[in-house]
């Protein structure tokens, strides 16, 4: 920031509006929550520019997006704003206990058990986290984590560099993929494997998504073409369908423990070249969030040292 400010004193109501429009993603989103009008926050918000002598949202395109010094400025209102809330309770005896946040993003179409793997090291190192996990498309996601609504995305495809700010993505691992199914039907593919999967039943990831994409090239590439029963994208909806006896499911060899025990599904054949990469995208090169380093260190034990064939 300037070292010059207009006005040495800090509104803090103005700076309330403007956490609670940054948090929103709009001034609409904010003034209906907050039973004002836009004009009124539009203004104040501009008021407290004016004091800062900085530019804290980027009005040149749809919607508000944060600057960098917007971002900066949500940040330390995060704090001021939970110091507020922890002074309250500590003066009604409820705990003085600091608390650390952290806002992650889940790409939809990142398995939830590999997603969840990776972020209980976090929990378990921080017992006063208070996590909020917002899961939906990547481009969503992105959206939200350069506006400064998310500290962190996971994902299985790197962010684009079409990005309107850097971002930078961290690759935490590679996990290949086993085929599984009930036991009947895992039984019945697993001789010839994967010739066996010609016409087979197949629940598969979205065609949007980039494990998809893998899939489909590995199918090429063993010039198989399944039969493609239905296409998810929740993955555990698509393990719920395939113990249903729907079809044939690529589970991650990350989780594949959890999965069969948790579904009663059996592989069909070896763990096979057609997973996906998991990258943890964020803004900053160096991962200053205590939690998010923490999901970074303790990323290489939740991914699978199985070597797969191709």
């Amino acid at each position: 920031m300037n070292a010059k400010l207009n006005d040495p004193h800090l509104n803090y109501h103005h700076l309330r509006l403007f956490w609670e429009v940054a948090r929103a993603g709009s001034l609409r989103a904010a003034a209906t929550r907050l039973h004002l009008s836009q004009p009124t926050i539009s203004a104040q918000i501009k008021a407290l520019e004016n004091s800062l002598d900085e530019q804290l949202f980027d009005r040149t395109g749809r919607g508000l997006k944060l600057t960098p010094q917007g971002r900066l400025v949500m940040e330390c209102a995060a704090e001021i704003f939970s110091l507020g809330t922890e002074m309250v309770r500590t003066l009604h005896g409820q705990g003085s206990a600091r608390s650390l946040r952290l806002n992650i993003g889940i790409t939809d179409s990142l398995p939830k058990l590999v997603a969840w793997r990776l972020i209980r090291p976090a929990v378990k190192a921080f017992p006063n986290l208070q996590l909020s996990c917002a899961e939906g498309h990547a481009q969503e996601l992105l959206g939200s984590l350069a506006a400064g609504r998310l500290d962190v995305v996971l994902s299985d495809e790197a962010a684009p560099s079409s990005m309107p700010v850097k971002a930078f993505n961290h690759l935490l691992g590679e996990s290949p993929v086993v085929f599984c199914a009930v036991p009947a039907l895992a039984k019945k593919l697993s001789a010839n494997f994967p010739t066996s999967l010609k016409d087979a039943p197949m629940l598969l990831p979205a065609s949007r998504t980039a494990w998809r994409h893998e899939i489909d090239r590995w199918f090429d590439s063993h010039h198989i073409r399944p039969r493609i029963v239905a296409e998810f994208d929740d993955a555990a909806l698509m393990k719920t369908a395939a113990a249903d006896g729907m079809g044939v499911t690529p589970i991650a060899a990350a989780v594949l423990d959890e999965a069969v025990n948790r579904y009663g599904l059996k592989p069909v054949g070896r763990p096979v070249r057609c997973g996906f990469s998991c990258y943890l995208i964020t803004l900053e090169r160096a991962m200053r969030h205590p939690a998010v380093a923490v999901i970074a260190g303790e990323s290489k034990s939740v991914f699978s040292s199985t070597k797969p064939k191709r």
